[in-house]
């Protein structure tokens, strides 16, 4: 890569359970001359009750991203001369004014909220009682679904490209991986 050009930032968005994290994983495989961060990896100050955060209307900029930031700030700056991608598993897409700047594309995993439901079932319960994934569960349905629902409505419409969550991963990763590089390549050409 010249060192005049900047790392192509990648988000990868969709609801829990969705496929970012495996996604992102994957494509770091393949593009390996990239760099990955996970959203998950952070403690943020922000809502402490999703749910209640949803019901007051969903302000993604009660999310304090300050350390994402930085360190994406930080790839940036440092990989000017290295990295080609940096992909990032996180769930707003364009729509926090701190990394909307940063990001050159963003996609969403639109999987099916049951599909994502079960997929996260067996994520965080497979080695605990089933009296947790009962009470999830009911969580579910008595509250946090309009967290899923709200995703839907927000940032999935807010996203430059939306894949199919129900395809196999290798599908999807093969898909964004084409998707990717063409736009890459059409921003390049301007």
């Amino acid at each position: 890569m010249s060192s005049n050009k900047k790392p192509f930032v990648v988000s990868i968005s969709a609801v829990s359970g969705g496929g970012k994290t495996t996604i992102v994983t994957e494509l770091k495989k393949i593009l390996v001359n990239s760099n990955a961060l996970y959203f998950d990896n952070y403690n943020f100050d922000g809502p402490d009750d999703i749910c209640e955060w949803v019901e007051k209307g969903a302000n993604v900029h009660d999310w304090i991203l300050t350390p994402i930031v930085n360190d994406l700030n930080s790839l940036l700056a440092a990989e000017q001369q290295s990295a080609d991608y940096i992909l990032l598993d996180y769930p707003f897409s364009y729509l926090h004014n701190e990394m909307s700047s940063l990001i050159d594309f963003t996609i969403f995993i639109d999987t099916p909220l049951d599909v994502a439901m079960a997929r996260r079932l067996l994520r965080d319960y497979t080695n605990r009682p089933i009296d947790h994934v009962r009470a999830d569960a009911c969580n579910y349905i008595a509250r946090s679904r309009v967290a899923y629902m709200e995703m839907l409505q927000t940032v999935k419409p807010n996203s430059d490209a939306i894949i199919d969550g129900c395809l196999p991963v290798t599908e999807i990763v093969n898909k964004l991986l084409a998707i990717i590089l063409d736009k890459k390549d059409s921003l390049q050409m301007r």
